[in-house]
């Protein structure tokens, strides 16, 4: 992911994460209420512009001239055995699938939907521990 990836991605998170808050907090709150996914969504919202956030910060990173390499000692994402670290990519996919089907299930969706959450959970925790490794393995 580059840095206009990972800034794009983080501004369309944060704002349909406001969107959200708002939409929540005002014209869905009676509905969200009334069956007890007030909380659910609130924690949709928070994971969603929390994440937004960090891909700022890693455009911004990124942008600095630093390179997202997980590569073998000596390795650099243009050398052979060199490639580029999925971080930004994780948040946004984790993001998607953790916030998505939160409000999903806040909105009534299938219980299926349920099992979905902790894979975006999944996917948000691999992005944070490929920050610091990212930062290490940089030039």
């Amino acid at each position: 992911m580059n840095h206009r990836i990972a800034l794009l991605a983080g501004a369309l998170l944060g704002l349909t994460g406001v969107a959200a808050g708002a939409f929540g907090a005002h014209a869905l709150r009676p509905f969200l209420l009334q069956n007890g996914m007030l909380e659910v969504w609130q924690t949709a919202v928070q994971f969603q512009l929390i994440h937004a956030v960090a891909l700022v910060g890693w455009a911004g990173w990124l942008r600095g001239g630093a390179t997202e390499v997980l590569a073998r000692p000596g390795g650099t994402a243009n050398a052979p055995g060199g490639r580029v670290s999925p971080t930004g990519w994780c948040w946004l996919v984790g993001t998607v699938l953790f916030s998505g089907s939160l409000y999903g299930l806040a909105l009534g969706a299938p219980r299926w939907v349920g099992p979905i959450t902790p894979l975006g959970g999944v996917s948000l925790l691999v992005g944070w521990l490929l920050v610091p490794v990212a930062a290490f393995r940089s030039p």
